[in-house]
């Protein structure tokens, strides 16, 4: 009965999810004046959290033509889906994709295991 009672509330554990960004932007410091400083705190409303960022991600295969990569921790799929389709985040989404980037980046959510 015990073993029963523990794989049952494995089973009800929550895995994390990850969303892996990569863009390539005009500037820098605009991406940060007129997206991060406000999507970060929309992201967070979220339960989420930016794990990992950087300009000069350490390439091993593949293309980069990117100028900034980074990693979202979220705490289930639901979340991450939540705060990348929340209302709130949209104007931010659209500003990102139709203003501040200069090519088509990539944004991938990844459930955790």
């Amino acid at each position: 009965m015990e073993n029963q009672e523990k794989s049952t509330e494995s089973a009800q554990v929550t895995k994390p999810a990850y969303i892996m960004v990569q863009m390539k932007v005009d500037s820098l410091e605009e991406l940060n004046q007129r997206y991060a400083q406000f999507a970060i705190p929309i992201l967070m409303k979220h339960g989420g959290q930016m794990i990992a960022g950087t300009p000069a991600p350490n390439v091993k295969e593949g293309d980069w033509n990117g100028n900034w990569a980074a990693v979202l921790q979220f705490p289930s799929m639901e979340a991450a889906e939540g705060w990348y389709n929340s209302d709130e985040y949209q104007p931010y989404k659209n500003l990102r994709i139709n203003e501040l980037q200069s090519e088509v980046g990539r944004v991938v959510i990844i459930p955790g295991m």
